[in-house]
């Protein structure tokens, strides 16, 4: 007969060589398959929700994604080589511009914007702005605003866009100045009806930052507004709704989000530090496949989510009107599987 020391012994070593055991056998499904993933900041939530949905569908996959500036996740493939299997840009002119022909050869346009002035109960002046003083209130020497910074983020030029382009519309010609000229380095020019919009290089951007917070990606300055360290900030509309800020909804003359408007819109532009230029249009988001994607097939099941009846809704829910049907603009290099869900630029 076995002492309750011998089994206790017996016990022991059996759970040490099952435990051993385990450590070395790979279980199949075990090891996840990666979804990399480049998107602008402002589709942070939408694509935390399509993330959750793919990834019930397909367990075995894990959905990473990377939120940046849109410049900025297209610099890390084109730039710094990195590996990603979508890139999703606020800006589809991005894609255009920067990755076409060298790191893909298609993409599609899914998605609308437009800009807002963002603000709380607890903003100094919270309960006197609207459509006709907004940049009367920035103006205040007693009130402190955000920008995301142009150089990275197509949220930082657009505001730089709107702001000059209210001057027009309020038939005031010192907005820009008092509001941005004033309080940073950025500098603007006109020739004829065409304003122009400078960057300097972002280190020298030389922000006042008694009245402006410079961020490098636009939803970083909703912590901020949250938390009182500003009282207002440029941001897309989407994303004021996603975080229930109230907002100042700007006139469609200005606030880049109608088609109708577009001449309006051209008639401002901004070169970035680099020396891109980018002219006054619709904020139209774009979304593709980079030639180096690992995981092909999978990015275009994600895809396809995006831009079918699913996905629209998605964006729907959050603020985002949805392009429908979704647009590219080369419908023969496109995947077939997404080919039903296009038209043709």
């Amino acid at each position: 007969m076995l002492s309750k020391y011998t089994i206790q012994s017996i016990i022991v070593l059996s759970i040490i060589l099952v435990t051993s055991f385990s450590g070395c056998m790979e279980i199949p499904g075990d090891k996840a398959t990666n979804l990399k993933i480049f998107h602008a900041g402002s589709l942070g939530i939408p694509m935390e929700e399509l993330e959750q949905r793919f990834e019930e569908l397909h367990p075995d996959v894990d959905v990473q994604r990377e939120a940046a500036g849109s410049v900025a996740c297209v610099k890390k493939i084109t730039e710094l080589d990195k590996q990603a299997d979508i890139l999703a840009s606020a800006d589809y002119t991005l894609i255009q511009s920067m990755m076409i022909p060298d790191f893909t050869d298609w993409y599609v346009v899914f998605a609308r914007n437009q800009i807002v002035i963002a603000y709380t109960d607890d903003s100094k002046y919270s309960d006197e702005i609207n459509q006709d003083n907004w940049y009367e209130i920035l103006r205040k020497d007693d009130v402190t605003f955000g920008i995301s910074n142009p150089n990275d983020d197509p949220c930082g030029y657009r505001s730089q866009l709107v702001t000059q382009l209210a001057e027009t519309y309020y038939s005031d010609d010192m907005i820009y100045d008092d509001i941005m000229g004033a309080n940073t380095e950025i500098t603007v020019s006109t020739q004829g009806d065409i304003s122009a919009i400078k960057m300097p290089m972002s280190e020298d951007i030389n922000p006042d930052t008694k009245k402006i917070m410079l961020r490098s990606m636009e939803v970083e300055l909703s912590s901020a507004l949250e938390m009182g360290e500003i009282d207002y900030f440029y941001i897309y509309r989407s994303v004021a709704v996603q975080h229930g800020f109230k907002f100042v909804e700007l006139p469609s003359q200005i606030d880049l989000g109608s088609i109708e408007y577009t001449n309006m819109y051209n008639k401002v532009n901004i070169e970035l530090s680099n020396g891109k230029i980018i002219d006054g249009k619709p904020i139209v988001y774009g979304i593709t496949i980079p030639n180096n994607a690992i995981e092909h097939d999978l990015a275009v099941e994600f895809v396809k989510m995006m831009i079918s009846e699913e996905g629209q809704q998605v964006f729907i829910d959050n603020g985002q009107p949805p392009i429908i049907p979704a647009v590219t603009n080369n419908l023969g290099s496109v995947p077939n599987e997404l080919k039903d869900y296009l038209t043709q630029e």
